[in-house]
């Protein structure tokens, strides 16, 4: 079986067992894990990701008024990033996320970037959902900046197969 298909079977599992998990209780002990991390305390400028109905939702970070925090849009095949504050508005894309509205920055600003993921693994390699987004951005940023992905412990597996052009995170939190 080819990498990718083993993916896509990977990609319906992790979404049929996310369905059944307690994603508000997972997120809330995702967020207080995160708030815990060297990567976050030293962060002051964090990309978050907006998230979809069953996603872990890491919103709450938001009220952390020491950081300056972004969100991705997606411009084309391209990640942009985006400033965001409370109540900024946010528009729905052809992804059907919600997306700042704000003028795209320099990501070179950013200090850390919490990726979302379907699934991860011991080394740092996530499952995504198939569209090569953050492993493209994070290609092309290349400079010192941390990632991490945080995932429920249901969806982290010891091995997930990976291509080249996948980019492992720095750090895999599970609730």
């Amino acid at each position: 079986m080819k990498i990718s298909d083993k993916k896509t079977v990977l990609r319906i599992n992790a979404k049929n067992i996310r369905k059944s998990l307690p994603m508000d209780v997972v997120s809330s002990k995702l967020v207080s894990k995160i708030r815990q991390t060297f990567e976050y305390v030293n962060a002051k400028h964090v990309m978050l990701f907006y998230p979809t109905k069953y996603e872990v939702n890491l919103l709450d970070l938001l009220e952390d008024t020491s950081k300056n925090f972004y969100f991705p849009r997606v411009n084309g095949c391209e990640l942009q990033v985006c400033p965001y504050s409370l109540g900024d508005e946010l528009n729905k894309s052809s992804f059907n996320i919600l997306e700042p509205c704000s003028n795209p920055v320099n990501a070179k600003i950013l200090d850390l970037i919490i990726v979302p993921a379907l699934m991860a693994d011991n080394s740092g390699y996530r499952l995504g959902y198939g569209g090569g987004f953050y492993d493209k951005f994070l290609s092309e940023i290349r400079f010192d900046v941390k990632t991490i992905c945080a995932i429920p412990k249901e969806l982290f597996v010891e091995k997930l197969p990976h291509d080249d052009f996948d980019i492992p995170v720095n750090n895999v939190i599970k609730g």
